[in-house]
């Protein structure tokens, strides 16, 4: 099983490339934005219970994650592996994706971060907001995120060096050109 995260900050790319990838080496999706996005679109109890939280570019409680990821993995029981992203964010989170994939007998095989400016970043997020119409796309909420990311999140770059799983990529450039990158790098690694 192949077991990729795909890292970066908001406005990284890391969603569009996710699907790429997903899609290239058969592997399952997993967003927990996305995830989130849907059940506030049809109003689950779950996506009201996320909405306010996502709206101000906070972190959804590691409890919360944890459930729909545990949920996701037990959907997808034969998969070839998943693309994680928009998680893990914390060491914490981290830790439980572990302690996940090992019930399974299954690990992280590659942590991958799209490397981007917070000037690059910022402009693409407004635009996506533009484009969109979310309103977790201001620039309030933006900066917001981007600082939630730099401090709790950028730490997993050495967690995951540590383990010897972690890899970067510039991530300014075209989509395919950035995609033609991270699969080089990939198919040094899949089995």
């Amino acid at each position: 099983m192949f077991n990729f995260i795909l890292f970066g900050p908001p406005g990284s790319g890391k969603g569009t490339q996710s699907v790429k990838i997903a899609e290239k080496y058969h592997l399952v999706h997993i967003s927990t934005g996305d995830i989130f996005r849907k059940n506030i679109r049809e109003k689950t109890s779950l996506g009201l219970k996320v909405q306010a939280i996502i709206e101000k570019g906070e972190l959804v409680p590691d409890t919360l994650l944890i459930e729909i990821l545990e949920d996701a993995l037990q959907q997808h029981s034969i998969a070839r592996g998943f693309v994680f992203d928009g998680f893990p964010r914390t060491i914490q989170q981290a830790h439980d994706l572990d302690e996940m994939l090992a019930k399974k007998n299954e690990s992280v095989s590659l942590v991958l971060a799209l490397e981007v400016s917070d000037d690059e970043r910022l402009k693409r997020l407004i635009k996506r907001a533009e484009i969109e119409g979310r309103k977790d796309d201001t620039k309030e909420v933006i900066e917001n995120r981007i600082r939630i990311y730099n401090n709790q999140t950028q730490p997993l770059i050495e967690f995951y060096k540590n383990k010897k799983k972690f890899q970067s990529l510039h991530g300014i450039g075209g989509v395919d050109e950035i995609f033609a990158g991270i699969c080089k790098i990939i198919d040094q690694h899949i089995k």
